[in-house]
């Protein structure tokens, strides 16, 4: 009998205003070895982090299911913009081993950057063949954007021809 790995996993991030001085940020990570959340609280304008929170409810990993709230309290004061990512993985990295919760972070992070994006997104329709250039060019000005929501991943044709960024 021949096994087969069945791996199965759903990501999801949703970024929510709150009022005019706030938004929310919740990763969500269900797969077949781990299911998590983290959430951030955001203040506007200024996008710096104020709170910051998740759970790990299951994971293969020891490192996932210790510390979590301790290493998420590292990022409060931390503002969402250019150099955001080595400050977190520098941050957090003090107080877990546990990447897939510092990928979460950085996840809400990107989330909150994409929701300020949107109007800019919301100016083509996707039958517009301009509309294709006008992503791909958005893409390319601020790499970043590379694979973080479905239109931007490997594969679709808005980033065909992009070099990913390195981590």
């Amino acid at each position: 009998m021949t096994e087969i790995l069945d791996f199965k996993r759903s990501r999801s991030t949703c970024v929510e205003k709150v009022d005019e001085n706030r938004m929310v940020s919740i990763c969500r990570l269900q797969d077949t070895l781990t299911e998590a959340f983290v959430e951030i609280k955001v203040k506007l304008p200024d996008l710096e982090i104020i709170d910051a929170k998740g759970k790990f409810y299951r994971s293969y990993q020891k490192e996932c299911q210790e510390n979590e709230n301790k290493a998420l309290k590292k990022v409060i004061g931390v503002r969402i913009g250019p150099g955001m990512l080595k400050i977190i993985k520098g941050l957090m990295g003090e107080e877990t081993d546990c990447k897939e919760l510092i990928f979460m972070v950085e996840e809400c992070c990107h989330g909150v950057i994409l929701a300020f994006t949107k109007k800019s997104l919301d100016r083509h329709s996707m039958e517009d063949l301009n509309a294709i250039d006008y992503y791909k060019d958005m893409v390319k000005k601020n790499i970043r954007m590379y694979n973080r929501c479905a239109a931007f991943a490997p594969g679709s044709i808005l980033v065909e021809g992009l070099t990913p960024p390195s981590e």
